[in-house]
């Protein structure tokens, strides 16, 4: 192994990461001691850097770059961090679409490592503080926040933002975040802050109650699907011609033009020339900050779609969606055993071909699970041979889709 990778290796290996171990003591750390002690050490770097903050059950990844890639096409020197990572792990921390140089990596990590050592951090504590030391280095205009677990208690959650962001709300970590959807809406709520706006970008009459409480008297609240964004009236054009193409970037959509018309964003209202520049930026997501998993087209012919959609609040839209292709359809799925498997099952096509899979992670439902539970679909013993199989069986005019899980993604790409 280079030195960067052995350094990599060193803190999955040594620091407990959810991505590895799943959300076991250690490697999911509720609460701010740790990084708000890392953050003094490392010179206050998450105070020197403007930024938005972003949280919500599905399409924040989507939306943070989404906004990124706006900023960026529109002049700014925009920061982007986001979590989990598909290929390399650089992926999390960016600068105008660039991942973060391995040689700041590696001087990050031996400079820091007995500090890690001495305080247990965890890996995502770790990978936070160097987001902001080196968005702060760079001297970022503004960096996009993607929250990694909930909000209230996340280790990205000690900015204090010019924006915050909630996307939507759904059913997923309960065991962590609370069993219903107010309680994860009351986890999410946590990233508001005293005067700063907040946008919500999905109501919901059993959510809405708690952001009004939250925000009642603390910071504006701007529900994004009650009002008509300025560039609203171009959305369908801009929906046809961007690089995301999965069915819920229509509600993501709506979230990110709020969002750029805030003038906190900005700093002023953005003449025209800006605003093609944010359009340009917004249909080029994938494009400009390397984005990838989400509805992605692999190949046209069969028509390969990997999406790391992993819970039922997301899985309905995609799974919708193959059924109204009328296609025949193959589906390669992985799931992760701390996942709902049960509210899943409901919503999966049944004139589908299921290939299940177990990708390489200890975190992973066997396949022979999910196909006994099923009820349906054969086994492959890895994600790879999964893909095989499928390739082998699909026409010309079959759609295969590979999701269930980041992991499942991460293998295919």
């Amino acid at each position: 192994m280079t030195r960067y990778e052995d350094l990599i290796h060193d803190i999955f290996t040594r620091f407990p990461s959810v991505q590895k171990e799943g959300f076991k003591p250690g490697a999911y750390k509720p609460g701010l001691e740790g990084m708000i002690g890392f953050d003094e050490a490392l010179g206050h770097p998450s105070r020197q850097i403007r930024t938005i903050h972003v949280a919500g059950t599905n399409g924040k990844g989507s939306v943070a770059n989404m906004l990124a890639a706006a900023l960026t096409a529109a002049g700014f020197k925009t920061g982007l961090y986001t979590s989990p990572h598909l290929v390399d792990f650089r992926e999390r921390m960016r600068i105008c679409g660039e991942m973060v140089p391995k040689d700041y990596v590696e001087e990050f990590l031996v400079k820091w490592k007995p500090y890690f050592e001495a305080e247990n951090l965890s890996f995502f504590e770790i990978t936070t503080g160097m987001a902001f030391r080196w968005f702060a280095d760079q001297q970022v205009d503004i960096a996009v926040i993607e929250a990694g677990l909930g909000g209230r208690l996340d280790s990205t959650n000690l900015i204090t933002p010019v924006l915050s962001v909630i996307t939507s709300i759904g059913l997923d970590h309960c065991a962590l975040l609370g069993n219903t959807l107010e309680e994860i809406a009351g986890e999410k709520a946590g990233i508001m802050k005293p005067g700063v706006p907040c946008i919500i970008g999905e109501s919901n009459p059993a959510t809405d109650p708690v952001f009004d409480a939250k925000a009642d008297g603390f910071c504006p609240l701007i529900y994004a699907d009650r009002i008509e964004p300025r560039l609203w009236d171009r959305h369908e054009a801009i929906l046809a011609s961007m690089d995301l193409q999965a069915p819920v970037q229509r509600k993501n959509l709506r979230t990110v033009l709020t969002a750029l018309e805030q003038p906190v964003i900005l700093g002023l209202v953005p003449g025209i020339s800006t605003e093609e520049r944010l359009v340009y930026g917004i249909e080029h997501t994938a494009q400009l900050m390397h984005f990838h998993g989400r509805w992605e087209r692999l190949r046209e012919s069969p028509l390969v779609i990997a999406d790391i959609g992993h819970n039922a609040h997301a899985l309905k839209s995609n799974f919708a969606a193959l059924e109204a292709m009328n296609r025949p359809l193959i589906i390669v799925y992985g799931i992760m055993a701390d996942k709902d498997l049960g509210a899943i099952i409901p919503l999966m096509p049944r004139k589908a071909r299921y290939i299940f899979v177990a990708p390489d992670t200890p975190r992973a439902m066997p396949a022979e699970e999910i196909q006994r539970r099923c009820g349906f679909g054969i086994t492959a013993p890895s994600v790879k041979a999964g893909m095989e199989i499928a390739m082998k069986e699909a026409a010309q005019d079959t759609v295969i889709y590979v999701g269930g899980s980041t992991f499942v993604v991460a293998e295919v790409l």
